[in-house]
């Protein structure tokens, strides 16, 4: 059904060989080099949803400083000349196919017992020359942590990393922690007094309900010192069938009910829950909906019932590139750079200061 109903709202169709296919948009080109880049002025971007390479287990931590020729996204679009087809008006997970989701689940397993080539490319250097390419000023990066029994610290190696490496200024480094787990809330004060700007939480993969009471505690810690929470919310569609129980959109009002103090993100507006997503933003004000992922049609209807405002720019990097949610933010906002500038800097800034 979704690609059937592709380009059928009032944008048309909107699909394009692989990333540097975003060409053909009028607010991109090509480098001499073949990298894509924003050919418009467009206010410092703030992104409120990237990572780095998940390099956990036995896997050796990433030389985050590392530059390669190109980024190897998970949906690999450029991987091929001329790339994948990527349809900017589907969920954005919809572009993979069969082939490619049994890739990713493979490269998974590769970073946790080993080296992966892909995962050396998920590094901050790449990060941030893609930022320079696209005008990203700032972007948030979220760990997640698993709940496995060692090689488990990313918060403290992502934040080491942008601390050591002198990024603070446009890599704002997020904590995880695991709700119920021994120390969590210890954990997320270490954390706070290290100098994180916020926390993700992600209940499929971490495995507990939004509601749940060892949730509430977080929440309460976490409006005691001031931090701002990426959830992911909403079921994305490619998850195991089992764990979509932990990201039902109902799970999610307890929280941002209990907690007005504290603001939140629904990472993916909901995903493919954005109908359910929309209601609980609406009456809670301590809610912005994150845009990553989303499709065409998806974001002017979150636009429509909660204006700009409450809407903030994510890419999901490196799954994919960063141009993939700014092409949409455009095609949406159109020539009203008012609800650019927003979606694309300002709601981000309020969110992020409190």
């Amino acid at each position: 059904r979704e690609a059937a109903e592709a380009g059928t709202g009032r944008f048309g169709r909107h699909v394009y060989a692989g990333y540097r296919g975003l060409a053909e948009l009028p607010w991109f080109e090509l480098s001499p080099e073949g990298r894509l880049r924003t050919a418009v002025e467009l206010p410092g971007i703030i992104d409120i949803h990237t990572h780095f390479g998940m390099s956990v287990l036995f896997a050796p931590e990433l030389d985050q400083t590392a530059r390669t020729p190109r980024v190897r996204h998970l949906l690999d679009c450029d991987g091929t000349d001329p790339g994948c087809e990527l349809d900017l008006d589907v969920y954005v997970n919809a572009n993979f196919t069969d082939a490619m989701h049994e890739e990713r689940s493979a490269e998974f397993l590769r970073g946790a017992f080993g080296r992966s080539e892909v995962q050396q490319t998920h590094t901050a250097a790449n990060l941030l020359a893609e930022m320079d390419d696209v005008g990203v000023a700032r972007a948030a990066v979220l760990p997640i942590m698993l709940g496995l029994p060692f090689g488990d610290d990313l918060t403290r190696q992502w934040t080491a990393a942008i601390q050591e490496n002198g990024w603070g200024d446009r890599l704002l480094p997020f904590a995880s922690v695991r709700p119920g787990s021994r120390g969590a809330l210890e954990k997320l004060r270490e954390h706070a007094a290290a100098g994180v700007a916020g926390v993700k939480l992600h209940p499929e993969v971490q495995r507990f309900f939004p509601d749940a009471p060892e949730a509430m505690e977080i929440y309460a810690e976490c409006e005691r010192l001031g931090l701002p929470i990426v959830f992911h919310a909403g079921r994305s569609g490619i998850e195991p069938e089992r764990l979509r129980k932990y990201a039902l959109m109902r799970r999610y009002v307890p929280a941002v009910a209990e907690f007005p103090g504290v603001r939140f993100v629904f990472g993916h507006g909901g995903a493919r829950d954005l109908e359910r997503a929309i209601p609980i933003a609406k009456q809670h004000r301590n809610v912005w909906l994150g845009l990553s992922s989303l499709g065409l049609r998806q974001i002017d209807r979150a636009r429509q019932a909660l204006g700009p405002d409450r809407l903030v720019f994510g890419s999901d990097w490196p799954f994919y590139h960063l141009a993939v949610t700014l092409a949409k933010i455009l095609i949406v906002t159109g020539p009203d750079t008012g609800a650019r500038d927003a979606m694309l800097r300002g709601s981000a800034q309020a969110l992020l200061a409190g």
